[in-house]
This record gives structure tokens, C-alpha cells and sequence, in this order.
């Protein structure tokens, strides 16, 4: 069976970054009819939050990426520190003592002399005596895993066959000297006793996939298969990370972002397969790694906006009837509300702006060459209520009176009553209308 997971930290509201490697994961599950693990990575207990972790739900709720299974790291510290305990024993994990300061001091000796920055093992080495020695002098140990040093190789789902030395990689620290253990154990661990079967995320993972490895190897699991796809930039080639935090998911949600629209550009976005409104379902069923390269991925939020305007104008009236009777429209008149309105929208809080309009007048707009027009066609409105006819009845009068005909008859017209140059047709706005300011 097909296993995948989407494993965010807590710590923060997930982005369009985040969602591109849940999407991922989630629809390779859907099309093979796998399960989806929602994994909250919680073992950084100072800034993982619980109001993050409903923050996460509410979004995977919103775009329907629904989980088959949730899990907690925090819930699993014993665990990995039973596989802690048999790496140690076996001599994968070792103690070391050196401050960062001292690391970084090792780093620019190395690269002076022209050798790649990583850790020397100096820890490695030490006795039980040097052990204790630098613990009485105050030091902290944390731990490191001993990497074998050979090529570490697989097939990448996107980028393709990949190599790695492990020779050119410091051996990672898995557990921090207070005993916080880190991802790239954590996660090692949990992927292996999940049973699962497949891995997409960023590629900055890349060397994490190639410990990962090694690491699953040493605690007796089977590598599962990976696939790292391409980081997204701004819509001109720029770092999206500067700008991430107006890219939430929560912040697109309360801009009125539709959810196929999000997820529906995201399936697509940077595999050559044209971007079209689509659903969940739809997307498992076409959707193939293979589609996408590792260049860097252009994401300009702007193109939602054209996508979230076809679904909210494609909506049936039962799906914004509620909507709709909050605002105030009269129970006789909503469906008129909705098929006059619904076709000038894109988000569907614009809805309320046209019944503002509808029911408040709106503020007119009257071009100074036209003021005495308005002010004349004005007085040869009647007061409301409005009909289907009313519209062409006075405009027919407004002609009569005044001489004026075509676009120099109509548009200021629109412009005084609805304050807008465009709209739906005015013979449909005009029954919904209670008041129009511009008779003042």
C-alpha cells in the first residue's frame, strides 16, 4: 500500500511552499488509494503552539486535503529514545563537545585550506576520561550519527538519479545536548515504523534525504522512495521567503482566495500541464511526478485570481444562499440577487459591495459635462419599487426629453445609479433596487 505524509512543525501558519509538498504527497496517496498521514513534527516544544496545530487543520480543511491518520511526534520521545539507545550501542551515535564558536573556527581553517567544511570527528575519538573532563568544566554533550563513508545513491522522482559522498557531508547531530531530538532523526524513525512507502518535498532536502538514508538503513527500515521538487520564487525569479509570511494559507483564505483555485494552480504549477480549474479528484487521477522539473518554480499569486472568479461564478444558489440572506437580500429577491450579481464577482465578498448598492444607493458618479443630464434624467425616474421594464421605460423617457441616445445616453445613467462604468445589465438591477442616491 501506498503511505505518504505531509509533516509540518507547528511553529508557524503553513505557506504556499508548505502546501505544494502536502498537495503532493497527498494526491500520490488519492491515486493510488494509499493512506495520507498528517504528522505533526511538535518535538521543538518551546515554539510548536497548539493554536498552529489547529491552524494547520484548518487549512488542510479548507483546500479538502483531508487525512487518513494523525500523528505527534511529541507523543513518541520514547521511541526515539529507544532507537537512540541501540544506535549508541552499536557505535552510530557518539558524543561530541564542541561550541558552535569552535565549529565555526574549524570551518574556516578548512575552507583556508581548501577542504570542504566538515566536522572532523573529533568527538568521535574521545575517551571516557575526555568525556567526563570536558563535562566537569561545564560543556554539554549532544550527539552525532556516524555516516558510512561511501556513496549514498538513489532515483529521485523528479530530479532524477542522484549521488552523494558522504565523505563530503558532516556527520548530523540527531540529538541536542537538552536532549531535544532533531528532524532528521525523528523523522527517520517515524517514516520507518509508518511503513511509508513515498516522500515528496522540497528540494533543499536533498542532503537531509541523503542521511535519512543512512540513517533508516541503521535502524533496520527500508528507504522509502523520494522525490524533491523544485522551490517556488516570486513571480519575476525573486526569494519567495521574504515574502512568505503574505503567502499563509490563512492569509489567501481571508483574502477570499477560492480553494480549487489554490489547489488547482499548485497540482500544476511547474509541470507544463496548462493550469485549469479542477478537482481534487481530477488532479489525483492525472497527476504525475514526472510532469515536473527541478528549474526553480515562478508562483505569482496574482494567477488566482482568474481561477477563484470561475469557481465563485460557476456556484449553484444553494451553495451561497446562506451567504446571501446574511446580507439582508429579501428572501423573494435572492435568486434575482444572485444570477444579476453573480457574473460580475470574483470574490464572494464582492456580493456584498452589490447589495450595498442595491440597498443603500450607491455613490454616484457624474462626469461634469453631465451633471445637468443627471440631474434632468433624474426627475423622470419614478420612485421604486423597480420592474424588469423600468430600465428601458425611462431610459426610452430620459431619449425623449433630453435628445441624447447610445453609449452618451446609457453610461452616465449607469455611472449615477450605480457608481460603477460596469455591471450586470442594468434591466436586471434596477427590481433590486431600493433607494438611488443621485434623485437627491
Amino acid at each position: 500500500m501506498t503511505i505518504t505524509r505531509f509533516a509540518p512543525s507547528p511553529t508557524g501558519h503553513i505557506h504556499v511552499g508548505n502546501l505544494r509538498t502536502a498537495l503532493f504527497n497527498y494526491l500520490i496517496a488519492r491515486k493510488a488509494g494509499g493512506t495520507f498521514i498528517l504528522r505533526l513534527d511538535d518535538t521543538d516544544q518551546e515554539r510548536s503552539k497548539q493554536e498552529y496545530v489547529d491552524g494547520i487543520k484548518r487549512d488542510l480543511d479548507w483546500l479538502g486535503l483531508h487525512w487518513d491518520r494523525e500523528e505527534r511526534q511529541s507523543l513518541r520521545l520514547d521511541r526515539y529514545r529507544a532507537e537512540a539507545e541501540a544506535l549508541k550501542a552499536s557505535g552510530r551515535l557518539y558524543e561530541v563537545f564542541e561550541t558552535p564558536t569552535e565549529l565555526d573556527l574549524k570551518r574556516k581553517k578548512q575552507l583556508n585550506m581548501g577542504k570542504p567544511p566538515v566536522y572532523d570527528r573529533t568527538g568521535l575519538h574521545l575517551s571516557d576520561a575526555d568525556r567526563d573532563r570536558l563535562r566537569t568544566e561545564g560543556r554539554e554533550g549532544y550527539w552525532r550519527f556516524l555516516l558510512e563513508q561511501e556513496r549514498i545513491e538513489w532515483t529521485d522522482g523528479i530530479l532524477g538519479d542522484i549521488s552523494i559522498d558522504a565523505a563530503s557531508v558532516s556527520d548530523p547531530v540527531l540529538i541536542r545536548a537538552d536532549g531535544q531530538v532533531l528532524y532528521t532523526f525523528a523523522s527517520s524513525v517515524d517514516d520507518t515504523d509508518m511503513g511509508v512507502t513515498d516522500i515528496v518535498r522540497g528540494s533543499d532536502h536533498v542532503t537531509n534525504t541523503a542521511t535519512q538514508i543512512q540513517i533508516i538503513r541503521a535502524i533496520g527500515g527500508t528507504p522509502p522512495s523520494f522525490a524533491h521538487h523544485s522551490l517556488l520564487t516570486g513571480a519575476k525569479g525573486e526569494e519567495l521567503s521574504k515574502r512568505i509570511g503574505a503567502l499563509s494559507l490563512k492569509d489567501l483564505r481571508e483574502n477570499g482566495v477560492a480553494p480549487e483555485a489554490l489547489i488547482s494552480l499548485m497540482a500544476r504549477l511547474g509541470s507544463g500541464v496548462p493550469v485549469e480549474l479542477a478537482t481534487l479528484d481530477e488532479l489525483a487521477a492525472a497527476f504525475d511526478l514526472g510532469q515536473f522539473g527541478a528549474s526553480p518554480t515562478k508562483f505569482d499569486a496574482e494567477d488566482l485570481w482568474p481561477l477563484t472568479r470561475e469557481r465563485n461564478q460557476a456556484l449553484p444558489l444553494e451553495a451561497v444562499r446562506d451567504r446571501i440572506v446574511a446580507l439582508g437580500v429579501p428572501g423573494d429577491q435572492v435568486e434575482r440577487f444572485w444570477r444579476v450579481a453573480s457574473q460580475n464577482i470574483t470574490r464572494l465578498e464582492d456580493l456584498d459591495g452589490w447589495w450595498q448598492i442595491f440597498s443603500q444607493g450607491a455613490e454616484p458618479q457624474i462626469d461634469p459635462e453631465d451633471a445637468d443630464f443627471i440631474a434632468q434624467a433624474m426627475t423622470l425616474l419614478p420612485p421604486p419599487p423597480y420592474s424588469d421594464a423600468t430600465w428601458g421605460e425611462w431610459t426610452a423617457k430620459v431619449k425623449e426629453v433630453t435628445g441624447r441616445k447610445g453609449k452618451s445616453l446609457f453610461m452616465p445613467l449607469r455611472k449615477a445609479v450605480t457608481g460603477q462604468a460596469h455591471g450586470p445589465e442594468m434591466a436586471d438591477v434596477m427590481p433590486l433596487l431600493q433607494v438611488v442616491q443621485a434623485r437627491g
